[in-house]
């Protein structure tokens, strides 16, 4: 186990791929010479035999390539690997490589500015005093006099840099070389020897099959690094052929498999769609107007996301994939003019192709696509957005006249891989896929996925019916039945036209306001141990106080008086409508232990795999002059002779990472030296045993470990006993709907699969007016719900009214129902029948019973209601069910 690897690993979050990507290079880096001129042929046994598919370093020089998708994080593990190769090595010269301008910039930033939130180097306190010295293509030449013995220099230079800057310069009518390759003042030699002669020199490259051909591999070889890093999504050459110094492979099908650090990508049609008939021109239109309403659906589902969860608001973009300039300005004008949804999408439109890309304010636009205030919703581009643009919010493409569509989507699927939170998937469907129209090729492409070797065998297909494409969505914000009785009274008091009458409304409100906002914080406050304890005259008082402080903090007005004296006036009849409105949920973080991992007790079973015999240990001298005499001399052991054998042994034992040495410390030695003895009664000359040991330790710790592996145990993940507070607030819920697709919730709905996409309202026991429905099992719960007498309140609650983890704190429980009725509270899930015995089910329903648990653990000392879990297959649930019978029937006990 490599202490630095992971430290560096835990410090700067890497994902798993790079996770292991930073063992290899730790691993490899402990057997490589890392000097200049080592023997390649040497080294690359070496790595061959760990990877064999390692043919050859293609370089002069040792170099690794790392093939890792797009989006899982290539440029973080440059800074991984920076990071160990200078802790662990003492490597202080690195020098990055970039393709192009754009990611040449990137990196600048990227290794540069610890204030940028992708600073590749965040949380390496080695680096917050000795930041790395940051050397670019601007000012190189002014670097030299400034070095010192203790920092890590980091060259990022543009591969075009090393000849572009002179081209066609002369002197006396011979060409000048690179400014790059002239004398520096500073050094008093060029930069470009003084990098070449430098004895720790790491070259990094991104985008590594951009340095494959001729040229740029005979100005890489001239610097003579130790070492080459390679990295990239593509590990095929200029002339297609494979690289042959791959030592990793997180390839985009591995990464769509995973479904853990790109978005699920899907192709699109729509339903019954037909060629036929249909110029390219009208094919080009549907598809540009079928994108903007899958767009407009991404909008309103990031927007409900990001409110449900209270993460920052992503704004996606579509990008249109043409086939000229001439073709792109063709789709620029149509997009932009009044025939295309009205002119709507003017002003909000970028083209980026070879005649567009130098213009500032279109850099300047592209440069800022993630931006939420950014105005573009639609990009045009022709072949320009290659390797480096890594934007997380591109969320549809619509690749328009594809000679080959399934080869285009592959090509292009990559720049929309990109997740927008933490670089992960949320869950969230909509939040987590990437989709591509491809009306006129769906067909092809469905075809090409059929090919073993395929990308597009991971992605979904997905017909879209004309409702989904011309139903016309918008965001819902359904606040609790309190928050919309002060929105009533708002607009009541905005009415008003007397002033006198209006000021004395508006003091009550804010006076209503304050209390309302104080209520749910006086969770554990004052005594409160349940809502009724909010009478208390101590808790009014408490309340009181809290108000006249939370004014004096602005600006004391001349309705401050009136307004606290309102606030004394009406507390009881506020905290009334508080508690006849909510259901008195306990608030708790449930979350799960740590899974702790041990071996039981055993003996060693020495039956085999501990007998061993000396290996010859001799020195060959042969004389180079005279008779050269050969002569073989014993070796002495100085160091090893001395250390003693089970000590060997164990510091091989702790190099696996489920061994800990201090959780087992006692069976380690006692297994130890169970081996040791048996290896000795064993040896036919005894005085051997510590060569013996010395020669075979990993071997006998190999088998030691075998061992221990059918021993090992690992606990089920029990629940933290959590800090449990007596009531919370109903959350708002946020969800996209049907516009103008409001339902009384007794309404039959034909056909049901419109249930999702409508809002019911009309409901008189439930904590908010209106709700979403995901099922009709669901629809016909809540009306079991409104017209059974013995249900007094319900809530379907919001994505973040519940704190309940599981799946190792992995994932987030989100009941269906909480159910309140004379003598009990309900935490109600319905779920088809067949999946009820599922995996993921029962798990959930051990965290939704410990949650009750809990819950009724707090209630049963305030005289409160005992919390139950309630599990109905879907079959069961009739409108003409009782609550009373499903309880009696599904209670979990």
């Amino acid at each position: 186990m490599n202490a630095k690897a992971n430290y560096i690993k835990q410090r700067l979050s890497l994902r798993e791929p790079l996770m292991e990507s930073l063992d290899i290079l730790a691993g490899l880096t402990d057997l490589l010479e890392l000097k200049k001129g080592s023997d390649l042929f040497a080294e690359l046994e070496k790595v061959q035999a760990l990877y064999p598919l390692c043919k050859n370093f293609e370089r002069e020089f040792p170099s690794l390539c790392f093939y890792i998708a797009t989006g899982v994080g290539k440029t973080r593990l440059m800074g991984a690997c920076i990071t160990y190769l200078y802790l662990q090595k003492g490597i202080r010269n690195f020098f990055v490589l970039a393709p192009n301008l754009t990611i040449y910039d990137k990196l600048i930033k990227d290794f540069g500015d610890p204030g940028y939130h992708k600073y590749v180097f965040a949380g390496i306190t080695e680096f917050v005093h000795n930041r790395p010295v940051i050397i670019t293509g601007e000012n190189y030449n002014q670097q030299g006099a400034l070095f010192s013995g203790e920092e890590v220099r980091i060259n990022i230079f543009n591969v075009s840099k090393f000849n572009a800057e002179n081209k066609g310069t002369k002197e006396a009518g011979v060409a000048k070389p690179p400014r790059i390759k002239r004398l520096s003042e500073y050094l008093g030699q060029s930069y470009w020897s003084y990098l070449s002669g430098l004895n720790d020199l790491v070259i990094l490259m991104d985008e590594a099959h951009r340095y494959h051909a001729d040229a740029s591999k005979k100005a890489i070889n001239e610097l003579q690094p130790v070492l080459g890093i390679e990295l990239t999504a593509t590990p095929i050459d200029e002339k297609g052929n494979a690289f042959n110094n791959v030592v990793y492979e997180y390839s985009l099908a591995k990464a769509l498999a995973d479904g853990k650090y790109v978005k699920n990508p899907a192709v699109a049609t729509r339903k019954n769609f037909r060629t036929q008939g249909l110029s390219v021109q009208e094919i080009e239109k549907i598809k540009l107007e079928d994108a903007i309403s899958v767009h407009q659906a991404t909008i309103n589902a990031l927007e409900v996301y990001a409110r449900n969860n209270g993460v920052r608001k992503v704004k996606p973009f579509i990008l249109v994939v043409c086939s000229s300039i001439t073709h792109a300005r063709e789709i620029f004008d149509y997009i932009t003019s009044s025939s295309f949804f009205n002119g709507t999408f003017n002003g909000k439109v970028l083209q980026i192709d070879s005649s567009t890309k130098k213009d500032e304010e279109i850099e300047r636009q592209f440069i800022d696509l993630e931006r939420y205030d950014n105005d573009i919703e639609i990009v045009i581009h022709v072949n320009m957005l290659k390797e480096g643009w890594d934007v997380n919010n591109l969320y549809t493409i619509v690749p328009l006249r594809a000679a080959n569509a399934s080869v285009l989507i592959e090509q292009t699927i990559g720049r929309g891989l990109r997740l927008p939170y933490n670089g992960e998937r949320t869950g969230d469907d909509a939040v987590d896929k990437l989709t591509v129209l491809a009306h006129d090729n769906f067909d092809k492409v469905i075809e090409a996925a059929q090919e073993p070797n395929s990308i597009l065998q991971k992605v979904s297909f997905i017909e879209l019916d004309d409702t989904d494409l011309t139903a016309i969505t918008e965001v819902i914000q359904s606040p609790s039945k309190i928050q919309v009785e002060v929105t009533r009274e708002e607009k009541l008091i905005a009415s008003m036209t007397d002033e006198k009458e209006k000021q004395v409304a508006t003091n009550r409100l804010d006076a209503k306001k304050a209390i309302i906002h104080l209520l749910p914080t006086m969770n554990g406050e004052q005594g409160v141990t349940k809502v009724a304890d909010l009478r208390k005259p101590e808790v009014k008082q408490y309340v009181m106080e809290q108000i006249e402080e939370e004014q004096s903090k602005g600006q004391l007005g001349m309705f401050t008086q009136q307004l606290l004296q309102e606030a004394a006036a009406i507390y009881e009849e506020v905290v009334t409508s508080f508690k006849n409105n909510i259901i008195e949920i306990p608030r708790m973080d449930l979350v799960q232990e740590e899974v702790k991992v041990w071996f039981e007790d055993f003996d060693l079973d020495e039956s085999r795999g501990f007998a061993y015999e000396p290996l010859s240990e001799e020195i060959r001298v042969v004389e180079l002059t005279g008779d050269r005499k050969t002569t073989d001399i014993g070796v002495e052991y100085g160091a090893y002779s001395s250390q003693n054998p089970v000590n060997q042994v164990i510091s091989e034992l702790i190099n696996y990472p489920e061994i800990d040495y201090d959780d087992n410390t006692e069976l380690l030695h006692k297994l130890t030296n169970q081996a040791v003895d048996t290896i000795a009664a064993n040896l036919s000359d005894a005085s051997k045993l510590m060569l013996v040991v010395r020669q075979y330790r990993k071997f006998i710790a190999g088998n030691i470990y075998d061992q221990l592996k059918a021993h090992l145990k690992i606990s089920e993940p029990a629940y933290q006993d959590p800090k449990v507070l007596p009531f919370v607030k109903i959350e708002d819920w946020n969800f996209s709907a049907l516009k103008d697709g409001r339902r009384h919730y007794k309404d039959s709905i034909t056909p049901t699969s419109l249930i999702p996409k409508l809002v019911f309202t009309g409901f008189e026991k439930a904590c908010h007016f209106e709700y979403k429905f995901d099922s009709k099992t669901e629809k016909e719960f809540a009306y079991i719900l409104e017209n059974d007498a013995t249900v007094l309140k319900w809530l379907r609650p919001a994505p973040n009214q519940f704190r309940i983890y599981w799946a190792n704190n992995s994932s987030r429980y989100y009941p269906d129902f909480v159910v309140e009725t004379a003598n009990a509270i309900y935490l109600v899930e319905t779920k088809a029948a067949n999946e009820l015995e599922s995996t993921e089910v029962q798990d959930k329903k051990r965290a939704a019973m410990q949650y009750c648990w809990y819950a009724s653990q707090h209630t049963a000392s305030t005289s409160g209601k005992h919390w139950s879990y309630l599990l109905i297959p879907h079959d069961e649930v009739k409108q003409n069910s009782s609550f009373g019978y499903l309880v009696n029937r599904f209670e979990q006990r």
